[in-house]
């Protein structure tokens, strides 16, 4: 007699294990960092931010006169006004972050829609919803770390610069530690709304261009003249930004409180997200 052996049956796609979401995450940190436009793109944001605020910076220090570097009053208003935290971080620097994070998000799914590896992302991972979830979470611990360097950079290098005319202030000042973590939070906040747009529009000129109307154009052209203007003025990240910056009282007919503009900076990334994960899951490839 003899004996026979059934060979294993091989794994279909009933039977294959459902991919961890920490492999998930893995798979889409690969693909974000083999990429050779990605630190390329950090790089050159984290200098362009940071030049903008030590340029700030140095001019005061270059043209602080000797009468005025000579009056402890002159100095003492200087600090007292938050202008050293005005100059942590300037609106220019905040602009150019809002639209390198907003294009670099949109452009992380935009990508695989234009070369068509979407294609092939789905069909191995057919859970979309778990994939761009996964991606989500990646853009958002990159530029979540792209923030705190420009922030924290930003926030040494202006003070230091300040502290030799005896105008820098330390993290302990008061408002100090807001500046600094509501201007680092403006990087993942606008880089989940520009993965958002490209999840929906999937062309990189509309996704780039929706970013910079949403992030940049729309805050500005919403004024605090009226209510409702105001009202929805307010939701914007750039407005919070503002808000969270600003030292003393409000100066607008229509004041809202601090509170809110940390919500509006927490709930952003998460609604965010949802548009993405919905967007890619209802519509085709």
């Amino acid at each position: 007699m003899t004996t026979t052996t059934t060979p294993p049956l091989p794994l279909t796609a009933a039977t294959e294990p459902r991919p961890r979401f920490v492999d998930l995450v893995a798979a889409e940190w690969i693909k974000l960092r083999s990429l050779r436009s990605t630190p390329w793109a950090l790089l050159i944001t984290t200098l362009a931010v940071v030049a903008f605020n030590v340029g700030e910076a140095y001019d005061t220090y270059r043209y602080w006169s000797a009468e005025e570097a000579d009056e402890a009053g002159h100095r003492a208003r200087f600090i007292r006004d938050g202008i050293p935290l005005q100059e942590a971080f300037t609106t220019n620097a905040t602009m150019v972050l809002l639209l390198a994070a907003g294009a670099f998000g949109a452009l992380a799914i935009v990508g695989e829609h234009r070369s068509g590896l979407i294609r092939t992302t789905f069909t191995a991972v057919p859970a979309r919803r778990s994939l761009m979830a996964a991606k989500a979470l990646v853009v958002a611990a990159v530029t979540a770390a792209l923030g705190a360097l420009v922030a924290g950079t930003s926030f040494w290098l202006t003070q230091a610069i300040l502290s030799g005319k005896g105008a820098g202030v330390s993290l302990g000042h008061p408002g100090a530690w807001r500046v600094v973590v509501a201007s680092a939070l403006l990087a993942p906040v606008a880089a989940l709304a520009g993965l958002a747009l490209g999840a929906l529009l999937r062309h990189p000129g509309s996704a780039v261009v929706a970013a910079f109307v949403l992030l940049v154009l729309l805050p500005g052209v919403l004024s605090d003249d009226r209510h409702w203007s105001a009202v929805a003025g307010h939701t914007t990240p750039y407005q919070a930004w503002l808000r969270l910056v600003e030292t003393g009282a409000p100066a607008t007919p229509f004041p809202w409180t601090t509170g809110g503009a940390w919500l509006v900076l927490a709930l952003w990334p998460p609604l965010a997200a949802a548009v993405a994960v919905l967007a890619a899951d209802r519509r085709d490839v």
